[in-house]
């Protein structure tokens, strides 16, 4: 499908081009300069001939640049027919483009005519020419560098001739070099040449905008050959002769055979195989020697060497560099400084135990390789000496007879020993140090310190290791300072954190040393191993005696600081405190009885904090005795409180909260007095009858002990009325009350209340008789100052809901007429009393 629509798409555009067939015959372009200078003007005519009468006469010529329409044209229709149409194109920036010239037929623009258009530069001059003689192709080859880029086609052309002298005349011309596509260099064969007569050569370069040229060379053939490399050997060491030099390298090289008999001076470059390393250049070499020793080089390093040549003292071309010859220098003996140390044990009386330690100290940048240790013994008396140690370790352990004090460390490789070092077991008989000291830097450092002795030593040998509980001597770290001058270094090797170091120095003298002296010290110093167990000691009711047994001093720690001590209740109470360092024994007090603590010990020191396992105690009991007493106590306080809470309630003048508020007729008014009415207790009440009455606010009605009438009994006196046996009741002071439907506010129960008691008989014909009292007794005890309508006999409620009173009875009136007089009897309610339903 895809080759079907790419037949299809050709067969449209070549319709869109040939058809009909007669246009391509219609128009024709013609053009100012097919190739100009980019940004130059380019004009274009395109003329249709008279032949074309099938064109539409009006149509417009038009004009394409590739795929743009180009604006501008300008239309002309000349005598004989012909239509002309002229453009130009002010800067041609393309270097190549289609110019098409076209005409709209139909719905579609079809093409007249169209030429392709080029834009360039001139060519620009060659330069860098260079040639050289080549004796391996006999032939002369020139070089050089073309220039920019012209983009237009351009042609090259190597051009030269014989001459004489100074290359003033032209003699000869030699046939014409023409370098392949897109190269920039062009042998000429060396039978066109004398390699001993002058040579003339350039050059040219030429394009359809113009022609350059180089400049011109003068020279002999011969000046110019170039010889080829020589070829590098390695040399043989002979049998008899010295060994090779650790730093030198030995080689050789074989001269091109053509170039046997020309004078020659070569080069020579080198370079370590090691990473970056740059080559190093050694000249002249003179060619005749054919070999070389170079020194100063890396002992045990591989080399990689390449060699040139070129005609000396003539003129010439230096060659291309050799191949490369890879060798390696020889090892040197190694150049170390070997401290040494050692500990000497005795085994029986004739045998010492030694183990000799050693490091070695570089004395130059490239001190050498080294393979292993030899340690060696020479008896007094012998010629050879005894092997003892022959290792890679920096240590030797051996025996020795107790008389020998000497033995001799070298280190060695496959170039040689090393200088002997004499280790010579001194007895320790020069001066201590006078103070040692250490203390921690950081996690992993740890300075140690001290004072000069008495006599100023040569050196000092610092060594250390983990303290207890690591075995004594084991994976120890040594070190010699040379300096006798300083007291203190710092020690960063092997050290780690929170761990426990033995450090010893040892000051060495000239002849002897002196002795060692050690000391401990953390890394960084960790809390206190453990805190001193607690032991109960004496024990009461409230009180705890302690004590506890202060532990050692820990090796390398520093001393406590302080102890505390915590306490704990079992309801999560808890209490400390804070004793000094020097305390074995402290006493708790203020316990309670019978009550279980928890208490632990918490040593503290400048690295941390450690608490003990803790100890749990219990105080006493308290006795029966003792528990009575305090019963006894509490029901007296008890006692004391309740009579305190009785006379507060009995004496205070505020309110009393353990009855009804009822006012104290005493220290109040009844007048003021008047409980609060509902609306639905509204009643009307008869106006009392002598307004000048004084107040009254209890009556007592007595019964005369001679047999009377029935108390409900009518008579003909209408001034005279049965009354109850006994009544009792409550008014209140002040004038009649009046219908209200407003609720009345109390009055406070500071205003005096007065009492009164009436004294009246059925018989007797005068007015009851009034007396006065001054009780402070509560009036009502419990009652209700205000009833509700269901406690009143005589209240009715009407269909309305209102309460009403029924109309009184003669008797009636006889019991309102005197009792209304009292407005507090209209809240009593007399009990045992027969026929007052009424009331």
């Amino acid at each position: 499908m895809a080759g079907l629509g790419t037949w299809s798409l050709t067969r449209v555009v070549l319709i869109v081009l040939l058809l009909p067939g007669s246009l391509a015959e219609c128009g024709h372009i013609s053009l100012s300069d097919s190739i100009v200078r980019l940004g130059d003007p380019v004009t274009a005519s395109c003329v249709i001939g008279q032949n074309c009468n099938h064109l539409d006469p009006e149509s417009e010529i038009l004009w394409k640049l590739e795929s743009e329409l180009q604006p501008g044209g300008r239309q002309q229709r000349l005598p004989d027919g012909t239509r002309v149409s002229t453009i130009t194109l002010p800067h041609l920036n393309h270097t190549q483009a289609r110019l098409s010239c076209c005409i709209l037929w139909g719905n579609s623009l079809q093409i007249l005519d169209q030429v392709e258009l080029q834009a360039g530069y001139p060519p620009p001059t060659p330069y860098n020419l260079s040639c050289l003689m080549n004796l391996t192709t006999n032939s002369f080859i020139c070089q050089w560098e073309p220039g920019p880029d012209p983009h237009l086609p351009t042609n090259f052309t190597l051009k030269s001739f014989k001459s004489r002298g100074k290359c003033q005349t032209q003699e000869e011309p030699i046939q014409e070099c023409v370098p392949e596509a897109r190269q920039s260099h062009c042998s000429i064969q060396r039978k066109h040449l004398l390699l001993y007569q002058s040579l003339v050569v350039w050059v040219q370069a030429e394009n359809a905008l113009g022609t350059s040229l180089s400049p011109q060379m003068c020279f002999h053939p011969i000046d110019l050959v170039k010889l080829e490399p020589p070829t590098l050997g390695t040399l043989d060491p002979s049998p008899e002769g010295a060994p090779a030099q650790p730093d030198c390298l030995c080689f050789h090289w074989e001269s091109w055979k053509p170039s046997l008999y020309m004078e020659q001076k070569c080069e020579l470059r080198y370079q370590p195989q090691l990473g970056e390393a740059s080559w190093a250049l050694v000249t002249p070499l003179p060619s005749r020697t054919l070999h070389h020793k170079l020194c100063g080089l890396l002992p045990a390093t591989a080399y990689t060497l390449q060699m040139r040549c070129t005609r000396w003292p003539l003129p010439g071309h230096w060659s291309d560099w050799s191949p490369s010859l890879e060798l390696k220098t020889t090892e040197r003996a190694p150049i170390v400084r070997l401290d040494t140390w050692w500990r000497q044990r005795q085994l029986d009386p004739r045998t010492v135990n030694v183990q000799l330690f050693w490091k070695p100290m570089p004395l130059e940048e490239d001190s050498g390789r080294i393979q292993g240790y030899l340690v060696s013994w020479r008896p007094s008396g012998q010629v050879g000496a005894v092997q003892l140690c022959n290792t890679t370790e920096l240590n030797c352990t051996f025996h020795l007879p107790l008389e020998a004090w000497e033995v001799a460390l070298v280190a060695y490789n496959t170039g040689g020993n090393s200088h002997p070092t004499s280790v010579v077991f001194m007895e320790s008989r020069g001066p201590p140090l006078a103070r040692l000291h250490a203390v921690a830097r950081d996690p992993h450092s740890i300075w140690v310190g001290w004072d000069s002795p008495s006599s100023q030593p040569q050196a000092y040998v610092i060594e250390w290791g983990l303290g207890p509980p690591s075995p004594s001597g084991s994976n120890k770290t040594w070190r010699m300072e040379h300096n006798g001058n300083i007291t203190g270094t710092l020690l960063q090797e092997n050290i780690k954190p929170f761990e426990l170091y033995e450090i010893t120095v040892t000051p060495l003298y000239q002849d002897t040393m002196g002795p060692s002296q050690h000391i401990y010290a953390y890394s960084q110093e960790k809390a206190p191993s453990h805190a001193p167990e607690l032991h109960l000691k004496h024990i009461g009711k409230t009180w705890a005696e302690l004590e506890w047994v202060p532990e050692a001093p820990e090796l390398g720690k520093s001393p406590l600081t302080h102890y505390t001590i915590f306490w704990t209740k079992a309801q999560k109470q808890s209490f400390s405190t804070v004793l000094n360092a020097s305390s074995w024994n402290f006493v708790l007090r203020g316990l309670e009885p019978a009550s279980l603590y928890h208490v632990h010990l918490m040593a503290t020191s400048r690295g941390g904090a450690t608490n003990n396992t803790g100890l749990t105690l219990m105080t006493l009991a308290l006795d029966e005795s003792e528990l009575h007493i305090l019963l006894g106590l509490f029901a007296l306080l008890l006692l004391l409180i309740s009579l305190c809470g009785a006379a507060w309630l009995c004496c205070s003048p505020r309110k009393n909260h353990l009855w009804p508020s009822v006012p104290d007729p005493a220290r109040s008014s009844l007048s003021a007095w008047v409980p609060t009415i509902m609306a639905e207790e509204t009643f009307q009440l008869p106006s009392l009858r002598d307004p000048s009455m004084p107040p009254i606010a209890k009556i007592t009605v007595l019964e005369e002990e001679e047999k009377k009438p029935g108390p409900w009994e009518s008579s003909d006196n209408s001034g005279t009325c049965g009354v109850p046996t006994l009544v009792q009741a409550y008014v209140l002071q002040g004038g009649p009350r009046e219908a209200s439907t407003q609720p009345q506010p109390q009055s406070s129960t500071n205003d005096q209340v007065l009492y009164g008691q009436v004294l009246e008989s059925p018989t007797s014909p005068g007015p009851g008789h009034y007396l006065r009292c001054d009780s402070t007794q509560p009036l009502l005890g419990g009652l209700t100052p205000s009833p509700k309508s269901y406690e009143n006999l005589w209240f009715q409620t009407s269909p309305l809901g209102a309460p009403v009173s029924p109309s009184p009875s003669q008797e009636d009136d006889c019991i309102f007429g005197p009792l209304l007089d009292f407005p507090l009897l209209q809240g009593l309610r007399i009990h045992g009393v027969e026929g007052m339903g009424g009331f």
